[in-house]
């Protein structure tokens, strides 16, 4: 992204500084704005200025009970009091809790905890190949994966994310992947007919219950079910990337709860820890493989990041957050609906689940990477996805007044446009 250099309506300078780092010492990896945030509250940030901004980014999907919530502060504060990390060579307290937890309220029957949504990826694509030379070592293992996904910046991730433009400058990528069209059924059923033909198996499918990055596409009930069975006929894993559509994102804990099916194991990080760095691989008792050596993290399930996660999924149940989070969401689409008839030249559709929207730009009027950047003037914080969508992902907090305040912030800039 280019830089930009244009004035706020009240929030200073603005743009994206991606020619170079914002500090020699750091690595040019990111486009940042040109802000720097002090402080948080609920749904708000203000940066250095003191310039206040209605955050419908959460760090991406993370901040699920917004900045600075007072428990998370209290339990945190606690936890470090007492013990924040010894390693996976012993048994950890608050590990076994969380597993407990999420466990009692999923299909899994296990755990595995790592850092990173890439890294639960990692994970998730080890077992698969695991379980494919397990069910059939004379055989190549496959992996399905979907065009557009996105699993995460790490080898296998990387190989794994159906979007060629992630892929330039780092080929070649790992082998054994190959890509069906989203929400296709016969395109799936296509490629396990060519693996089996040509002697291939394939161990199983990794996939988001609705795609995020790729440009908040929703997963489709029917295709869904077809590729549950498909998946249990052939005997391959079903593995669901929750990593953005998990721990309430959507208005159901989880994201395959939508689709009314279960999978053999999922993903999930971003809203796990409610900003702190956590991951997780959640299988079910067939894909349930993994002994000791096989896989291993040194920070994955610390006390420290356990208790972060442990106080999230509480707090969204003692504060009746899913219910939150589908009122909200509906809310927010009758917004963006409105905005979508009042301005037809520029918006094409809307989608999404709970708290998950995408609003699809149309492409030959505006991008989204400019509206993003507009939106910032307002003192709005949103983010692009893929096939030129503004996503909106507040925390699952939210309130009526702040989203009348979120799509309000939209109408101006639209209205600006």
């Amino acid at each position: 992204m280019e830089l930009v250099d244009a004035p706020h309506s009240k929030c200073g300078t603005l743009g994206y500084v991606g020619s170079s780092p914002t500090a020699p010492t750091l690595m040019n990896t990111y486009s940042r704005f040109n802000v720097s945030f002090k402080k948080g509250k609920g749904c708000w940030l203000w940066d250095q200025k003191g310039n206040k901004y209605l955050d419908a980014v959460s760090g991406i999907a993370t901040c699920s009970l917004g900045h600075s919530d007072r428990v998370l502060r209290k339990k945190l504060t606690s936890q470090l009091k007492k013990i924040q990390h010894v390693s996976n060579l012993y048994k950890i307290e608050e590990q076994e809790l969380l597993s407990q937890w999420l466990t009692n309220h999923s299909c899994a029957e296990s755990v595995f905890f790592c850092n990173s949504g890439a890294e639960a990826n990692e994970s998730a694509i080890k077992l698969l190949r695991k379980y494919g030379n397990q069910t059939n070592s004379k055989k190549e293992s496959i992996i399905l994966a979907a065009e557009s996904g996105f699993h995460g910046r790490t080898f296998a991730a990387l190989s794994a994310t159906g979007q060629p433009k992630y892929h330039e400058g780092f080929q070649p990528l790992l082998t054994g992947f190959k890509f069906f069209e989203y929400n296709n059924i016969e395109s799936v059923s296509n490629l396990f007919e060519e693996c089996n033909s040509n002697n291939k198996n394939v161990s199983g499918v990794i996939i988001e219950p609705i795609q995020g990055e790729g440009g908040v596409i929703k997963g489709d009930k029917a295709f869904f079910n077809k590729l549950r069975k498909l998946c249990s006929e052939h005997n391959s894993l079903l593995i669901f990337d929750e990593v953005q559509s998990g721990v309430g994102r959507t208005g159901k804990l989880w994201g395959y709860q939508n689709l009314e099916i279960e999978p053999d194991g999922f993903t999930l990080a971003k809203g796990l820890g409610g900003g702190h760095p956590i991951g997780a691989l959640l299988v079910n008792k067939k894909a349930n493989i993994f002994n000791p050596g096989d896989h291993a993290s040194t920070f994955g399930g610390n006390p420290f990041a356990c208790t972060a996660a442990l106080t999230v999924l509480e707090e969204i149940q003692k504060r009746k957050l899913l219910s939150n989070v589908c009122l909200r969401g509906k809310q927010l689409e009758k917004g963006l609906s409105l905005l979508s008839k009042k301005f037809p030249n520029i918006i094409e559709g809307k989608r999404g689940f709970g708290l998950l929207q995408g609003l699809v730009i149309k492409k030959e009027y505006i991008d989204a990477k400019t509206i993003t950047l507009k939106a910032f003037e307002m003192g709005l914080l949103i983010v692009p996805a893929g096939g030129n969508v503004i996503r909106l992902v507040p925390p699952l907090i939210i309130s009526r007044n702040e989203i009348k305040d979120l799509v309000k912030k939209l109408n101006l800039i639209f209205e600006a446009i």
